[in-house]
């Protein structure tokens, strides 16, 4: 039996530091770690929960588009904001993301680790059968 696991890397240092893949498809489902909005100039939107949420939200249609999947078959997010004042800017992008495909959803306050990061997104997809990879 061939292995069906596939990995996606945003090429981040903490991806080999920590040991983690911003994505893994196994079978039909894809999983994507926590993301934030980290880029290789450093924060993207620093000071700003919805730009932060908008970043994010790419990199994650980003990792799962790679991995054969689409925003549309999301099933799950969870999302992490350093203060609960900003769910509603936050929960507003993901609704642009998400309006029609409605995954289910957690939305909680939580530390996150680095002070400039304002949220933090990780999401399921399950990829219909018939779609080759």
């Amino acid at each position: 039996m061939a292995d069906s696991t596939r990995r996606y890397s945003t090429g981040t240092p903490w991806e080999a530091v920590a040991g983690y893949s911003r994505a893994v498809r196994s079978g039909n489902r894809i999983y994507v770690s926590g993301t934030t909005a980290s880029g290789e100039s450093g924060v993207m939107g620093l000071d700003s929960a919805e730009e932060q949420a908008r970043a994010v939200l790419e990199i994650i249609r980003n990792a799962i588009e790679s991995l054969g999947g689409s925003l549309s078959d999301v099933v799950r997010t969870r999302i992490y904001v350093k203060d609960i004042a900003y769910w509603e800017s936050v929960a507003r992008v993901h609704g642009e993301f998400f309006a029609d495909i409605r995954p289910a959803c957690t939305l909680v306050e939580a530390r996150l680790v680095d002070d400039s990061l304002l949220v933090e997104i990780e999401a399921e997809a399950v990829v219909a059968d018939n779609d080759a990879f």
